[in-house]
């Protein structure tokens, strides 16, 4: 899946969290991007099974979307949390931690999550 599928599956499972109901527009206006650029994007993620629109416009992630969008949301708060363990200021952290949750491999993650874990204790 490219960056941006993962983006728009992160928000949507983000904006889930939040409310009950989340339509193309709530997508569109947290992620700053137009309601033509954001359609296009779910209807990709539709057809590939991630997303699903009901009668009404709204939004729920399938079982697959759910769980592509835990691991994405994952990352990004394992890679804040590392970020900002090291001295980086939350904002900053959280804006490269999206940057960097698109390439970096699972067992990187894993071992980061088991270095934090340790630290804490």
């Amino acid at each position: 899946m490219q960056e941006s599928g993962e983006m728009y599956l992160e928000t949507i499972y983000i904006l889930l969290k939040k409310s009950d109901s989340v339509r193309s527009i709530d997508v569109a206006n947290e992620m700053g991007f137009s309601k033509p650029s954001v359609s296009r994007g779910l209807g990709i993620l539709r057809d590939g099974g991630y997303v699903n629109v009901d009668e009404n416009g709204y939004l729920s992630l399938t079982d697959a979307g759910n769980e592509y969008a835990e691991k994405i949301y994952n990352r990004h708060t394992v890679l804040t949390k590392l970020l900002v363990s090291i001295g980086v200021d939350e904002k900053t952290a959280a804006e490269d931690a999206c940057r960097m949750e698109h390439v970096i491999s699972d067992e990187s993650v894993n071992k980061i999550q088991i270095a934090l874990k340790k630290e804490a204790v």
